[in-house]
């Protein structure tokens, strides 16, 4: 640190001669100037090293005892900067990026946004945006709690935001609200219905009357669990039959049988290249973007790209971002595909989609393929037997007495073409 500090300070190294030398270090030391890396050249002459500063309080005292002192070295920024005092074009250019940083550094550069989970980043920086918070604004001269309160208002999910400004990040820092709970709607007359024919495994009515059975076979659109509760009259009496409207709720099981097909060309589009490239570079800065170099060529190219963006210690990435684009040249041509591969893919997309249509909490219990070339094209289809929950809720009309309603669907059994 001290070494540091004579650097900073500036430092001389002396050669003193004189018939006594000595009285002249006595001196120093009753003067309290400090002195180091003493040493006797011969019993007339001595070299040490002391502050720039003191150098003219020496040659005074260096008089006084009939010394001649002479200057070996100067070291430090005082000595360094003054090579320069008549280059006035550094001094300016210095004196231009010291006010540059200075200026500079009062504009955002990066703004981070922390505390959001289910809204998007993008969004609150659009809303931001919006409000004229953006890379490259004026960081004084953003009203903070101002915008604050407008992009609150503007953005249904956000309880609460701050806005802290660190020299050129402004850091955005967000609460989100708490979503409400789903409720149950028990309004209006609900049945569950079938959603595929099937036939009945299992039935649990939690709300509902049952309409069927284990073993039961139903089809599509069929009533399973209705809204509209038989209440039967007292027996022996004329009172006819009174219902009570209710939204009914449960779960069906039933064994279904799906058939699915999917169908892909033998032949796909290929790209042959030509062997001619070019190159462009662009410049991003603070959203906007300058083409330095090339531009993009007509017809048929191939576009990669790789951008490099500029970061800063202690700040992180800046909105300044260099990109480099190389388009490729090349011609479309028929490539026929493999049939084994073809076919494996489809069967391997049916079987996705039939999980995504049993559910998670459906089973397959036996799949089979069959495969059929047509017309220059690849046909497979999927023949599945699965046991999975087919109820769904459609609404109804609520009946009070009189006759049971009617019931859509005929019992049978029917797949699923897809």
């Amino acid at each position: 640190m001290k070494r540091l500090m004579n650097l900073l300070r500036g430092t001389v190294a002396l050669c003193v001669t004189g018939p006594f030398p000595e009285r002249l270090l006595n001196l120093c030391a009753q003067h309290r100037l400090d002195f180091w890396r003493l040493e006797w050249l011969d019993d007339h002459t001595v070299r040490f090293t002391a502050r720039r500063s003191q150098f003219r309080r020496l040659e005074a005292l260096a008089e006084r005892v009939e010394c001649e002192i002479s200057v070996e070295q100067r070291r430090g920024l005082p000595d360094f900067l003054l090579r320069f005092r008549a280059r006035y074009a550094f001094l300016a250019g210095l004196a231009l990026a010291l006010g540059a940083v200075a200026f500079l550094s009062r504009f955002v550069l990066t703004i981070q946004v922390s505390g959001n989970e289910r809204l998007p980043t993008a969004v609150i920086l659009s809303q931001l945006r919006q409000l004229g918070v953006y890379p490259g604004v004026y960081g004084p001269g953003i009203d903070r709690q101002q915008v604050a309160q407008e992009a609150q208002l503007a953005l249904d999910d956000l309880a609460w935001m701050g806005i802290n400004l660190h020299g050129t990040r402004l850091e955005v820092s967000v609460r989100e609200t708490i979503p409400p709970a789903e409720g149950v709607d028990e309004s209006g007359c609900w049945d569950v219905v079938a959603k595929t024919a099937g036939l009945i495994t299992h039935v649990e009515a939690e709300r509902g009357q049952a309409k069927v059975i284990e073993g039961d076979t139903v089809a599509a659109g069929e009533v399973l669990i209705a809204g509209n509760v038989a209440m039967e009259p007292p027996e022996y009496s004329d009172l006819p039959t009174r219902y009570f409207p209710t939204h009914a709720r449960g779960r069906v099981w039933a064994r279904t049988w799906r058939t699915i097909t999917a169908v892909i060309p033998l032949t796909a589009q290929g790209k042959d290249y030509t062997g001619r490239e070019k190159t462009g570079w662009s410049l991003t800065a603070a959203g906007r973007r300058l083409r330095l170099w090339g531009c993009e060529p007509e017809g048929r190219w191939e576009q990669t790209s790789s951008a490099h963006q500029a970061a800063l210690p202690g700040v992180g990435r800046l909105p300044i971002t260099l990109r480099r684009e190389t388009w490729r040249e090349y011609a479309l041509s028929s490539v026929p595909l493999n049939r084994e591969a073809a076919q494996t893919l489809l069967q391997q997309r049916l079987l996705v989609h039939l999980k995504d249509v049993i559910g998670p909490e459906g089973e397959i219990v036996t799949e089979d393929y069959a495969a059929q070339v047509e017309g220059g094209s690849l046909k497979v289809t999927l023949l599945a037997e699965c046991r999975e929950e087919i109820g769904r809720e459609r609404e109804t009309g609520a009946v009070t007495d009189g006759p049971e309603p009617e019931e859509n669907g005929k019992t049978g059994r029917a797949g699923e073409n897809t």
